[in-house]
């Protein structure tokens, strides 16, 4: 086999590039620096640890300007520069600025539910979770060889089930935790098989170099690398909770801590998609006729699945609200499967992929808007029901209007232009593609969104029933409100930006 012949010196790599890898390197650091931090300080003082994590978070997001001039690459193979493990490009940027802004809103989410928990959630193991988790999803857009891909995604998972279950004596919240563990642990068994095929095949494990190998297998492997190409597509569905694998999302959602159940509806999702771009785009180009097609059939089933289970989501239920917005995540995430999908047919893989990327960037702006509502009408609804919501407007104006607005831009409605926008640019990707049907179904699964996303506004302006409940804004959740709505309103204005900023040059 044409591998066995490489020189032991391609194992090598070269000095590593500190601003490249600054990022998720940085988030990691802060993780310890808490953790460690978290013996020392008093009870009283434990509040620090979340301001810090914070800054943390924000300071990485900053970390990402220097790196925009150009793309940078580290822990290269010794004589070939291009042929690397990390590479800080326009999509990996783009990725983790998207990572870094959804954690870093979810932490300010999770300031005010620590507060409100009263000693209920340990803070620091909390925090040390979540920021070990952020530095795994930020490093893995950068991945491009399958090992760094398979080790950042569980740098990611990891933390996150034991952030869904860290309620203690809670048993909704274990049960939550379990559900999500099981399939993310096959997900990960599934992919290990693949990937272990695919090297066996091909003799690399670089992204780069599977795609030139794997077209040119011998005959004798070709069934093994075929096996592996599935297998791996397969764990990456998991990952990205595509119907059939999204069983665990909704109870999930309902028995995690708001503001994590937040952070999965955007940061996981961006993990799992960012997976399945890399895999399919970069590494597997010349299977788009295995992966187009069964990807297309996915994101029509999850979208319709998804919409439909939304829709049957009763008001007066316990958590609706919740279930609502989990629902309707999966479907979005078939959405967000249409411009995948469409790469396979399409000769631009980057226009379809730029689709996705900045449909991505709109759903995380107004998704974790429509949750920091959620987290503050859960402050005084614990039960959080769809008709907790009713008469919002009237005690807390503001927040009701931002809320509405929230959701017609999950609709695709004006003046939720953005939603609207990406949409249309999704809807295009397909129709470009030549996959008319896939956007018949889209179109429909659409419509039938409207009903429960203007169902749910309608509620808000509703006269309340009973006696009025006004919800205070603690300042953490004020600034996460803010900064959806101000991002939601502005891209709303100039839309044209988020498919300029996601699109160009991605690799």
């Amino acid at each position: 086999m044409s591998f066995l012949a490489q020189p032991p010196a391609e194992s090598a790599v070269q000095s590593v590039d500190w601003l490249a890898i600054a990022p998720p390197t940085l988030t990691a650091v802060v993780a310890l620096v808490v953790l460690v931090a978290d013996l020392f300080v008093p009870k009283t003082r434990k509040p620090a640890l979340g301001w810090a994590s914070v800054a943390g978070l924000a300071a990485s997001a900053l970390l990402l300007l220097p790196l925009l001039n150009g793309n940078r690459s580290t822990f290269c193979l010794s004589g070939h520069a291009g042929v690397c493990s990390y590479t800080a490009d326009h999509f990996a940027l783009v990725i983790q600025f998207l990572v870094l802004g959804g954690a870093l809103l979810a932490a300010l989410l999770s300031v005010t539910a620590l507060k409100d928990a009263r000693g209920g959630l340990p803070e620091g193991e909390y925090w040390f979770l979540l920021l070990s988790s952020a530095a795994g999803a930020a490093l893995l857009p950068a991945a491009r060889d399958l090992a760094t891909l398979i080790v950042a995604l569980e740098v990611a998972s990891l933390p996150a089930f034991a952030l869904v279950g860290l309620r203690h004596g809670d048993r909704k919240s274990s049960e939550a935790a379990l559900k999500f563990f099981l399939s993310s642990v096959t997900a990960t068994a599934v992919s290990l098989m693949g990937i272990s095929f695919v090297y066996a095949a091909t003799g690399t494990l670089y992204l780069t170099q599977v795609a030139d190998r794997i077209q040119h297998v011998d005959g004798q492997l070709h069934t093994l690398a075929q096996t592996g190409v599935v297998l791996t597509l397969v764990g990456f569905a998991f990952k990205t909770a595509a119907v059939p694998f999204h069983f665990w999302v909704p109870d999930t959602y309902v028995g995690a801590p708001l503001p994590i159940a937040a952070y999965l509806s955007v940061v996981g999702k961006a993990v799992g998609f960012t997976g399945l771009i890399l895999v399919t785009v970069v590494a597997f180009p010349s299977y788009a006729d295995v992966w187009g097609p069964a990807l297309a059939a996915l994101a029509a089933l999850t979208m319709t699945v998804g919409n439909v289970g939304a829709l049957r989501q009763q008001a007066t239920r316990a958590y609706s609200a919740v279930r609502l917005l989990a629902w309707s995540s999966v479907g979005q995430a078939g959405y967000l499967l249409v411009p995948i999908a469409a790469a396979g047919y399409s000769t631009d893989a980057q226009k379809s992929i730029g689709s996705t990327v900045a449909y991505a960037l709109m759903y995380a702006a107004v998704n974790l808007g429509a949750f920091a509502v959620a987290a503050l009408v859960g402050r005084t609804r614990t039960r959080n029901r769809v008709t907790d919501y009713r008469g919002l407007y009237a005690t807390n104006p503001l927040t009701a209007l931002l809320l509405a607005f929230f959701l017609l831009c999950l609709a695709g409605l004006p003046p939720g232009v953005i939603g609207l926008f990406a949409k249309v640019t999704v809807f295009s990707a397909a129709v470009d593609a030549g996959l008319g049907w896939l956007a018949v179904v889209m179109a429909v699964n659409v419509v039938v969104a409207l009903f429960y996303y203007l169902q749910w506004a309608a509620l808000l302006f509703r006269a309340p029933e009973g006696e009025p409940v006004r919800h205070r804004v603690p300042a953490p959740l004020t600034a996460a409100i803010t900064l959806t709505a101000v991002l939601g309103v502005t891209l709303s204005g100039a839309p044209q930006l988020v498919l300029r900023f996601a699109g160009s040059g991605l690799f």
